[in-house]
């Protein structure tokens, strides 16, 4: 789960981890209250969009405001703006909230983050001197300027590695003092929440030597949010896709995508090697849909309740191989289906496995236009005729 800057803030000051002091708003009215709050704290007030995308200053959603008016203004054009960004895509994502936050005087500007490296089976460090930028760009263009360690999270970090990082950044000796106990409490902050991912661009090194959270970007891992009650409130429905969601009540893996080609498949690996055969054919994927390994009549309604929500969708392929499920099941459940929800696109079904010549027999009986596909290649060759190329 993702959350967003003012709330991954919050999250890293319950872990003592030094962040400039914040009050978000939703409500334009609300501006002249949270600019007061905020001025006691620094003359200078940042003005920052809330979304879950990066790049938000590009795009013009962070503005540095020296008085009250021109912080105002700046609430005044951000709040409710459709904001584009690298990360957003060409259509952008509405702004709901801003965050007003302290000013702070900045001497540098450095990059961390914590994640997890599943090949050593560690959490991994990576720190690096060129804050505010994106980190794909520096490991592209400077790999050497990215340091990376590797915490065993049996033991956790060690002085000597939070020290290690410090001296990466080029810290002089004051500032080392400030940065030890910032990059413990960070790893704190990153294995008690159980973080998939935890950013800080860019982090801050202020003229009176003080190591300070920028910016925060923090990933929740949704395998362990029955450990953390208290942060489910963090979920913003608003910010992820409305079909992400509906899927989700199903208990369908659903990933929008750009496509035309809706995709029906049981399995992860089948699913991603199917949209690799669409693509492979010079087609495109509309989605990512894993029903499960106990594929029936209700999930696969609900299915293509779901693809068909997308008006992208020119064609629909279900891709089944029956493991648990039987085939002759799943086409049972696509002929309810087709009762149940108004198929107006081609569909092209694939069946291997359990009871498959039975599926298929059920599908060639049904009197449906459906167009079946026995092998992986055939499916590629017959992509194009389902598009009525």
């Amino acid at each position: 789960m993702k959350i967003h800057e003012y709330q991954a803030k919050e999250v890293l000051r319950r872990h003592k981890v030094s962040v400039p002091f914040g009050v978000v708003i939703e409500k334009k009215e609300e501006g002249p209250k949270a600019f007061d709050e905020v001025s006691k704290h620094s003359p200078v007030v940042v003005v920052k969009a809330q979304i879950h995308a990066g790049g938000r200053g590009k795009g013009g959603g962070v503005k540095v405001a020296k008085t009250k008016s021109d912080a105002l203004a700046a609430i005044d054009k951000i709040l409710g703006m459709q904001l584009i960004t690298h990360q957003t895509g060409p259509e952008g994502k509405r702004v709901l909230k801003v965050y007003l936050e302290q000013g702070i005087d900045i001497d540098r500007e450095f990059y961390i983050s914590l994640l997890l490296d599943r090949s050593a089976k560690k959490a991994i460090v990576m720190a690096s001197r060129e804050g505010g930028m994106d980190i794909e760009e520096v490991a592209e263009k400077h790999p050497e300027k990215i340091t990376k360690i590797e915490i065993d999270t049996g033991v956790g970090i060690q002085p000597n590695q939070a020290r290690e990082i410090a001296y990466s950044l080029g810290l002089n000796s004051e500032a080392v003092k400030s940065a030890v106990p910032f990059f413990t409490a960070l790893y704190d902050a990153y294995m008690k929440e159980d973080c998939s991912l935890l950013e800080i661009n860019p982090l801050i090194l202020t003229k009176q030597n003080q190591i300070v959270a920028g910016d925060c970007k923090m990933t929740f891992d949704d395998n362990a949010a029955y450990r953390h009650p208290e942060n489910t409130a963090y979920h913003d429905k608003t910010e992820e896709d409305p079909l992400e969601l509906q899927a989700a009540e199903f208990h369908l893996n659903y990933v929008k995508l750009d496509g035309n080609i809706g995709c029906m498949v049981n399995g992860a690996g089948l699913a991603m090697a199917t949209m690799d055969i669409i693509k492979l054919a010079g087609a495109e994927p509309a989605n990512f849909l894993d029903v499960g390994g106990g594929a029936n009549v209700v999930t696969v309604t609900n299915g293509f309740k779901i693809i068909l929500g997308d008006p992208n969708v020119k064609a629909i392929f279900v891709n089944i191989f029956g493991g648990i499920v039987r085939c002759d099941r799943v086409a049972l459940g696509i002929l309810e289906a087709a009762k149940a929800v108004n198929i107006k696109v081609p569909i092209m079904v694939r069946l291997k496995g359990t009871n498959s010549e039975e599926g298929k027999k059920i599908l060639a009986d049904s009197g449906l236009a459906i167009i079946v596909a026995d092998e992986l290649l055939d499916a590629a060759e017959k992509i194009p005729k389902l598009l009525g190329k």
